[in-house]
């Protein structure tokens, strides 16, 4: 009986410690990070979500002490690495570069709401719509106008779906009234090699791929699918100021972790993120990349993440498109 009452009171005194001490934070968040990152990029090197998941990394790398490595894993358009992400264990030792678009295949195997911790977004690029010097058109209502005048016949290069370039053509068909058919290329570098030479009058590309062409006047920038200019390109009007107002298509690049990972980890990594994106070094080579620097904090990317997901499943949805690899 004496042995029962003691072990009693052992409980009681533990359960008053527990409720008026609180237990102190995990050691992996206290002293976070102890040993090296692995950033997974889920695309090959050599391109732009590759550059911005090695300026990340470099940045990181010294603000937070612990080297960051990055894994190229692609495949999928993006969702096999963007798989192996989700089902890290979420200690904050496995993060990942994400980028717009990367649920909307498919079968991912994933949920891009809840099964991620958003920690910030770094950079943002809008799709520019440029063409060929020959083509007689200055500005989106110039495309719309002849798209109208010849149905069908006026064609657009575009990447492959599931790109936010690819959305955006049909979602300018749509907001525009027209019926512009989409050439799909397997990537930006063929589709403005295609648009130099003029096998295809009009482009939904990306700002990296046509910048310097469109610097020497050898393709013409009607306009970038954005609110505002890009610092890249200021000389390019928005699509509002080129004639189709409400027209926006941006690619966001982001850095995400796996659902799970506490929030003093998630707070670190989007502090450290945050004041690489305020050094005036990184902030030039986004831009002479063709990015717009966009730091946020991990709720407002989580927002992003809802909003753009959304808007561009509901693209889909509405205009029935088949979305393969």
């Amino acid at each position: 009986m004496l042995h029962r009452a003691i072990l009693a009171g052992l409980a009681a005194v533990a359960m008053v410690a527990a409720f008026a001490f609180p237990a102190p934070l995990p050691a992996a968040a206290d002293d976070y990070p102890s040993h090296p990152i692995t950033m997974i990029v889920p695309y090959p090197p050599g391109g732009g979500v590759d550059f911005m998941g090695r300026l990340v990394a470099q940045n990181l790398s010294v603000s937070l002490g612990q080297q960051v490595v990055v894994e190229n894993r692609a495949g999928a358009g993006g969702m096999i690495g963007t798989r192996d992400l989700a089902k890290a264990t979420p200690d904050g030792y496995t993060i990942g570069m994400m980028l717009t678009g990367i649920s909307l295949g498919a079968n991912t195997g994933y949920d891009i709401n809840k099964d991620f911790s958003p920690i910030g977004v770094v950079a943002s690029t809008p799709i520019i719509v440029d063409a060929n010097p020959s083509l007689p058109a200055k500005s989106l209502a110039d495309v719309i106008a002849l798209a109208k005048k010849e149905p069908g016949k006026l064609s657009a290069g575009t990447p492959p779906a599931p790109t936010i370039n690819y959305f955006a053509a049909k979602l300018f068909n749509l907001m525009g009234g027209v019926d512009i058919t989409t050439v799909a290329y397997k990537g930006t570098g063929p589709l403005t090699t295609d648009l130099l030479g003029n096998h295809v009058p009009l482009g939904f590309n990306t700002i990296p791929a046509s910048v310097s062409q469109i610097e020497a006047g050898q393709l013409r920038g009607l306009a970038v699918a954005a609110a505002t200019r890009s610092a890249a390109l200021p000389n390019v009007p928005t699509a509002a100021e080129s004639g189709l107002p409400g027209f926006e298509a941006v690619q966001y690049y982001g850095v995400t972790a796996p659902a799970g990972v506490p929030r003093p980890i998630v707070d670190r990594l989007n502090k450290a993120l945050r004041a690489m994106l305020s050094s005036d070094e990184v902030k030039k080579r986004l831009i002479a990349a063709g990015s717009d620097p966009a730091p946020s904090t991990p709720d407002e990317y989580a927002e992003n993440i809802k909003h753009e997901e959304g808007k561009w499943a509901a693209l889909i949805k509405k205009l029935g498109l088949k979305i393969e690899y």
